[in-house]
């Protein structure tokens, strides 16, 4: 990784090795697990550890916050592996957002060789002969909130003893539950306390997070109930090497086309070429699938150039792939037969990888949170370590690559979710009520008058019956409810000519991902889709190796529909409010590889999609775009580069991602008769991303103003104003005016 003393650094950061401090054996720890413990080389617990195992033990609901590799495990393993020595009939259950972190937790606590706790994984993937044992034997049930819902609180007759002796309740890497998923488990974990209580349980919750901006608030809005918490790491860390790296700008194509910046694939793919030919054990996070495919492709080529076979000790690895696939990717990264993974998000929080020397990020993740969590994955045995973020061509990462302050030495961010969300709170009642019937008392449990609210529409609407005794699912089925918001059933992506399984797309991105004509990736080879059966939820595809890639193009049209909040700041105006977004997918672009040539634009014939969800919107007079020196022609350009470079930046002050997030900018919307950008946010009812843009605008809008003004191309550029999910084609785009704009605006807030 010599590499680091070249251009491409912008900074780095050197984090000094820490030292640990111990605490003694709580008096109430269980002497063979002490013993176990001890066995495992864990001498004594960190102070941390100590302190949240103390607080649960003593039936305190409590967050444990600390830094990846921090130990969080035995900080809630101590208490409740106590609580099932000393009560026979006690039992625990255990929520993790992925398969890989629960059956990572399983070896764990299967490790520790303790005599009738019976730990067992519930998920989907477990047998269902296996099903019957695990609710009739299993103290210790490890699973998922998508399992607990789907699975578990509606046959909760059948678990009436594990929740009548339910002790603890653990939530592991709680700051995944953002946005809409967030929302929905919320009240997933309302619903289990609901039923818990129902039959004599009363379990205590622990929570295990990565550091957040307030751990305490995040895991009380998750749970409902007033939650202490441990944020002080005292466990020992190497020393960390931190590097920023920026992609060099490429020499034009043409003489009269502005210069592009290579792409951070491609530097990922040579740094973890650089790193697996050095022997240095490296995971590549990469913010898509076909990414993850892309990184792991070039770098296994390269590595058999320069060695034969040498391309076999790298993988790739994302969710969509088969469970066999999954766990065996596993086992040979931690064996060490494979050198180099890249890797989606879904090994953030995966399985306990020890022994890794370095981590590289390919692209902003979307939040500190995140990037810390990423970036702890190395030296994690305690050694010295390597994180390298390299910017993609992105405002978002460009701006932060120039203001390491941005990173470095700040919180990180506070975690985003609502459950008052209509488009959450309504689904989840219905489910709650084919549980058990809502009594008045629950009301206060789901959110208080917002939930009164929302019984009161269902009843109207049919979906609840009012009775004495409460409120009546009408339905012989069970409510069909997507905690992950993904609108609908995964598509399955099925090869022709063999019927094979290849994998699954979410079916919120099956539009663009797999429309008739589309370039599918899969374990480094290509596909192309045949067809799209949005019915059957279904996508064809043949083997074929292009030498084209392939871009879908859509359009928005958006009303607004009402105002929640308003700033009147004359000439410009601020706004929170409800809208309906109409977006489909009309055609895609066929661009050659390399290049980026446009080959041709190919129509398509999907259905629109329509939204109701939350946005923030500014609005601006014409009489001050022109006094800030932006004539009427010119106000489309201004305003759509001002409207991407917003997106873009959005994520540096709320737990999003720039996908999460839609956008439309005009010269003259019909429902506010002036120049406006709207912002809003990718999913129904919103997701608290429009709300927390509207509280912090003059710091998000004073960036985004900051990032477009900084940024050293000519006429605008991916890195500043250019977007790459633009339906438009990144076209009018006017930088300069942009800036203007958004003086304009900042001015008018003050």
């Amino acid at each position: 990784m010599s590499q680091l003393s070249s251009q491409p650094v912008t900074h780095v950061e050197r984090m000094p090795a820490r030292s640990g401090t111990r605490a003694e054996w709580p008096s109430w720890a269980p002497s063979s697990f002490v013993a176990a413990c001890r066995e495992r080389g864990i001498a004594a617990p960190w102070a941390h550890q100590a302190a949240a195992a103390s607080l649960a033990f003593e039936g305190k609901h409590v967050v444990l916050a600390t830094g990846t590799g921090s130990g969080k495990s035995l900080g809630y393993q101590l208490p409740v592996l106590a609580r099932l020595l000393e009560d026979p009939r006690a039992t625990a259950l255990y929520l993790a957002p992925a398969k890989a972190l629960a059956a990572d937790q399983l070896r764990s606590v299967a490790g520790f060789g303790l005599p009738d706790v019976r730990p067992a994984t519930y998920d989907g993937d477990t047998a269902r002969e296996e099903r019957d044992w695990i609710r009739q034997h299993s103290r210790f049930v490890l699973t998922n909130p998508d399992m607990l819902h789907h699975g578990m609180l509606p046959g909760h007759e059948r678990w009436a003893s594990f929740l009548r002796r339910l002790s603890y309740v653990v939530i592991d890497e709680c700051h995944a539950y953002r946005g809409v998923f967030g929302s929905h488990v919320a009240h997933v974990v309302r619903r289990l306390r609901r039923l818990a209580a129902r039959y004599g349980g009363s379990p205590t919750f622990i929570l295990a997070s990565a550091t957040s901006g307030d751990p305490a608030d995040a895991a009380s809005r998750l749970t409902g109930l007033p939650v202490t918490a441990v944020t002080e790491d005292a466990s020992p860390h190497g020393a960390m090497t931190f590097a920023l790296w920026e992609p060099p700008l490429l020499p034009p194509a043409e003489d009269d086309l502005p210069p592009v910046r290579r792409s951070a694939l491609r530097e990922t793919s040579d740094l973890l070429t650089d790193a697996v030919v050095s022997g240095t054990r490296t995971l590549a996070f990469v913010r898509s699938r076909r990414g993850a495919e892309v990184v792991a492709a070039v770098t296994r080529r390269q590595l058999d150039e320069a060695v034969p076979g040498l391309g076999d000790r790298v993988a790739a690895y994302r969710a969509g792939y088969l469970k066999e696939d999954r766990r065996e990717l596993e086992r040979q990264l931690l064996s060490g037969e494979l050198l180099g993974l890249a890797s989606t998000n879904a090994l953030e929080l995966g399985v306990d990888l020890v022994g890794l020397d370095a981590v590289l990020i390919c692209g902003y993740p979307g939040t500190r949170a995140s990037l810390w969590q990423q970036a702890g994955r190395a030296g994690r045995a305690g050694g010295s370590a390597l994180a390298v973020l390299i910017a993609r061509d992105d405002p978002l990462d460009t701006y932060l690559v120039h203001h390491p302050s941005a990173l470095f030495g700040r919180p990180v961010e506070a975690t985003v979710l609502d459950p008052a969300n209509p488009y959450v709170l309504g689904p989840q009642l219905c489910c709650a009520a084919s549980e058990s019937p809502i009594t008045a008392a629950d009301l206060d449990l789901f959110g208080g008058t917002p939930a009164k609210a929302a019984v009161d529409g269902l009843t109207e609407a049919g979906a609840l019956r009012r009775r004495p005794s409460g409120w009546y699912w009408t339905h012989t089925g069970r409510p069909d409810v997507d905690l992950r918001g993904t609108g609908g059933a995964p598509v399955s992506v099925v090869e022709s000519s063999t019927g094979r399984l290849l994998g699954t797309v979410d079916a919120g991105s099956s539009h663009a991902m797999l429309h008739t004509g589309a370039v599918y990736l899969h374990q480094g080879v290509s596909f192309v889709v045949d067809e799209l059966d949005l019915e059957d939820a279904v996508a064809l595809v043949h083997q074929e190796e292009p030498d084209w890639s392939t871009h879908a193009r859509d359009v928005t049209d958006l009303a607004v529909v009402g105002v929640r909040s308003y700033v009147d700041a004359g000439p410009v105006g601020l706004f929170l409010g409800e809208v309906d977004v109409t977006n489909q997918v009309v055609s895609y672009q066929r661009r050659r590889i390399g290049s980026g040539e446009v080959i041709d634009t190919r129509p398509l014939d999907l259905p629109a999609r329509e939204l109701r969800t939350v946005a923030v919107w500014f609005t601006v007079s014409p009489r001050a775009l022109e006094n800030a020196g932006v004539v009427p022609p010119d106000f489309p350009g201004a305003l759509h580069a001002a409207e991407h470079a917003a997106i873009g930046l959005l994520p540096l002050i709320a737990t999003c991602d720039r996908w999460d997030i839609g956008g439309l900018s005009t010269a003259n919307h019909p429902d506010t008769e002036a120049p406006t950008v709207f912002v809003y946010d990718g999913h129904p009812g919103g997701a608290g991303f429009a709300e927390r843009a509207y509280e912090k605008a003059a710091e998000w809008l004073g960036a985004t103003r900051e990032a477009i003004a900084a940024c050293a191309c000519e006429t605008g550029c991916p890195s500043c104003v250019q977007s790459p999910k633009c339906g438009n084609g990144n076209n009018p785009l006017d930088k300069s005016g942009a800036v203007s704009v958004l003086e304009a605006v900042l001015a008018a807030l003050g």
